[in-house]
């Protein structure tokens, strides 16, 4: 494979690769998260029990073929050069299925068709992102990696925001809805499925355009396939080799199953224990996510100054102290105050997760890398909320349940705590 010499990208070309987190986090905004889970589970699926069965289900499934084969796809794409072409079909594979929801009517009958659509889009957006962050080391010097990987996370959170602002207060929840549509039909909020697809095809372009990508290495497919399966065999087999980056990604299946779990559970939890009703939660998660997108852009600067590292580090005592708090207050107001306290801490250390893996990766393993990054991420996504559920049954406390989150971020915590930082790791090589 050709060897790709980095040089640093323009304002413009970095600018254009950020804007693609605003574009990709319409979809689990608006699809996965408000609108089109809610229109499901109230207005296709039979009843919300078994709605919600299949939900988890199919985005389940999804996470499963994502984790299973993103490190066999990401060696193969190590070998071809380029990456663009795999955020351009996975990306469209997410519009057109998000764009084909607008066919879902509010009837049982669509609900296999609606959820075929939802795991066709959420392993579309999930794949895509594996590129997309694989491109970071490469268009940004080591000084700037951080304030450019957090800048890019709180543009994904504000423009999942705006979208959402858009679908509700232009299509939903409004007396008339444009263009003629009939609510009896559900058309008007079938409209924001449409809304999504383009909103992610036109800020999807201008990566596209003004963002540098690697050279073709002009290997053919097929060579690609078996010289990346043979590289994906080597870096199991030299695994000690990489064993830095092994340990991080362990804390990181640790400490995103938390975070998971918190944004899984943090509605339910303010409903059922301070009496919140739909519109409340509704306005909690807009306001966490406007915190942990806050966040992510704020503490961009730390990661370059201080290192990913600690970043993540300072950002999980954050989050210990935050849920801990969340779980012991009894008003409102309190809730409120430090709840969207959490949220400011969210945001960093999944930026900083990103920029570590960026500064540790070996330049000829970066997808294959960011693959197994979004494994780990995979991984144990089914264990926290089942576990949560268990002990809230067990001792008929949600505090007591949602107390694992807490757990979880200090056993993340102390793994990450053994890990080198990266200007200590030598690229490609063993760790010192």
């Amino acid at each position: 494979m050709n060897k790709f010499k980095k040089t640093p990208d323009s304002f413009a070309g970095l600018f254009s690769w950020a804007l693609y987190d605003w574009a990709n986090s319409a979809f689990f905004v608006v699809i996965q998260t408000f609108v089109f889970a809610t229109y499901f589970m109230g207005s296709v699926a039979k009843n919300d029990t078994l709605g919600s069965s299949q939900w988890g289900y199919t985005i389940g499934a999804a996470g499963l073929l994502v984790a299973l084969a993103a490190p066999f796809i990401g060696a193969v794409a190590d070998q071809l050069g380029r990456r663009k072409p795999w955020i351009g079909w996975f990306s469209l594979l997410c519009i057109f299925a998000t764009a084909g929801l607008w066919w879902v009517e509010p009837s049982q009958e669509f609900a296999m068709f609606g959820l075929a659509l939802v795991f066709l889009g959420t392993v579309g957006s999930e794949f895509a992102i594996i590129f997309y962050n694989a491109m970071l080391p490469d268009l940004a010097t080591k000084e700037r990696m951080g304030r450019w990987s957090g800048w890019a996370w709180g543009l994904g959170y504000a423009g999942g925001l705006a979208a959402l602002v858009v679908a509700l207060f232009v299509f939903v929840d409004v007396e008339n809805p444009p263009f003629g549509l009939e609510k009896a039909s559900a058309e008007h909020v079938r409209a924001t499925f449409i809304l999504v697809a383009v909103w992610y095809f036109i800020f999807s372009i201008p990566m596209f355009l003004f963002t540098k990508d690697r050279p073709k290495s002009g290997i053919s497919f097929l060579g690609a396939a078996k010289s990346g399966w043979k590289q994906l065999v080597n870096t199991i087999k030299n695994v000690r080799q990489y064993r830095h980056i092994v340990r991080f990604l362990i804390a990181r299946m640790i400490f995103i199953d938390a975070l998971a779990t918190v944004f899984a559970f943090g509605g339910i939890y303010a409903a059922g224990t301070f009496d919140m009703d739909e519109t409340d939660v509704l306005m909690f998660g807009i306001g966490l996510n406007v915190t942990a997108g806050i966040g992510a852009a704020l503490f961009a600067w730390l990661d370059d100054k201080l290192g990913s590292k600690k970043t993540m580090m300072f950002a999980l005592v954050g989050l210990i102290i935050t849920t801990t708090g969340v779980l012991l207050v009894t008003t409102l107001n309190w809730f409120w105050g430090l709840g969207l306290a959490l949220g400011i801490f969210v945001g960093p250390v999944q930026a900083a997760s990103r920029t570590y893996m960026a500064r540790v990766s070996p330049p000829d393993l970066q997808n294959e890398m960011f693959g197994l990054m979004a494994l780990s991420g995979k991984v144990t996504a089914f264990l926290g909320p089942p576990l949560v559920g268990w002990l809230t049954y067990m001792f008929s406390s949600q505090r007591i349940g949602m107390s694992f989150i807490v757990l979880l971020f200090i056993v993340g915590l102390a793994i990450l705590y053994t890990v080198p930082d990266a200007k200590d790791v030598k690229i490609g090589n063993k760790e010192n």
